[in-house]
């Protein structure tokens, strides 16, 4: 039975500064390197932070220093217009539009446009009032799990199932919540934890920075993955020095397909390729010296060599103490 295809997001998140025009670019390169979809965040300022929150630490090192993660955000909100171009957009570029929200209104919004699935914040995984009303939606679910540990998972898909949602339509994706994330603190090994723990499919969302652990977790039984990506990771924002670049996410995207088809079906068996191979590479019993018809075979005058288009190898036992039946000469391969 062939595997499902990996599904890969190309998170924009909020790379676009606040400006549609780079959004706009944006769906067009995540079009371009072959990924399923394109992710944005959908949210109001005012529903998700009160006006004194500060921003994480590699939020200030990478942004405005001095604003507030309130003010931050109201520069990257994107409204119901906005959406409604960018899913226009991902149509006419044959690519998915997906989009987290973080709040009630930001979910509606999602669902007048009737997207496939809905995705769930890190930080939202807490937020009990929030799971029971996207629970009530009966969607697809993509749950990131980024600073939650097992209990909390557990927890969040209860209250999902729990209000309606089918666990079959519950992917989890392990995730590290920091930007870019060290590699010892990546930890992919949780993906396969969570998919025997929760008998669900798996994925990951990843924040380091490079394309190897991504591709990793193709290996390790992904279905879904999640990498952010900008126009220039030089540019002025939270997540674009954590981001990949259009030419690294199209490396991202072919490596990931070329790991899909390496990873074969799981049958231990000559590939078609490699069945050219078998006859040269293999060995057959030969004659080591002149053999006389008549002579009996043993271990004396006979040996193994190549070519693998005579009698294997594995047959010695039998052929020793056997009569030739003709003349041979050394090097020649034997017949019975």
């Amino acid at each position: 039975m062939s595997k499902p295809k990996v599904e890969i997001i190309a998170e924009a998140g909020v790379n676009h500064n606040g400006d549609l025009s780079i959004a706009l670019e944006l769906i067009d390169a995540a079009a371009d390197a072959g990924a399923d979809y394109i992710k944005f965040q959908t949210f109001k300022a005012a529903n998700l932070a009160t006006k004194k929150a500060e921003k994480a630490l590699y939020q200030k090192k990478s942004d405005i220093s001095n604003e507030t993660q309130y003010e931050m955000l109201s520069r990257l909100e994107l409204s119901f217009e906005a959406h409604q171009l960018l899913l226009e957009r991902c149509q006419e570029k044959k690519v998915g539009f997906l989009s987290s929200a973080f709040d009630f209104d930001s979910l509606d919004l999602l669902s007048r446009i009737d997207l496939p699935m809905i995705k769930i914040p890190s930080g939202e995984i807490t937020n009990l009032p929030y799971l029971k009303y996207v629970g009530k939606m009966k969607k697809k679910i993509i749950l990131s799990t980024g600073m939650a540990n097992i209990d909390e998972i557990q927890e969040a898909i209860s209250i999902l199932i729990q209000q309606g949602t089918e666990q079959k339509n519950i992917i989890i994706l392990q995730c590290n919540s920091e930007y870019p994330t060290p590699m010892e603190d990546v930890n992919l090994l949780a993906m396969t934890s969570l998919a025997q723990k929760f008998n669900t499919q798996v994925g990951y969302s990843d924040h380091t920075l490079g394309i190897e652990v991504p591709i990793a977790a193709v290996a390790l039984g992904a279905v879904v993955i999640e990498k952010h990506f900008t126009l220039d990771r030089n540019f002025e924002g939270p997540d674009h020095h954590a981001s990949l670049e259009p030419e690294e996410l199209i490396r991202m995207v072919q490596s990931i397909r070329n790991i899909e088809i390496a990873l074969g079906d799981g049958i231990k068996k000559p590939s078609t390729s490699e069945k050219l191979n078998i006859s040269i590479v293999r060995k057959s019993i030969v004659t080591a010296c002149p053999i006389k018809q008549g002579e009996k075979f043993s271990e004396e005058n006979l040996c193994v060599k190549r070519p693998g288009t005579g009698v294997s190898p594995m047959r010695w036992n039998e052929v020793i103490g056997l009569y030739a039946n003709k003349d041979y000469n050394k090097d020649e391969l034997i017949n019975l």
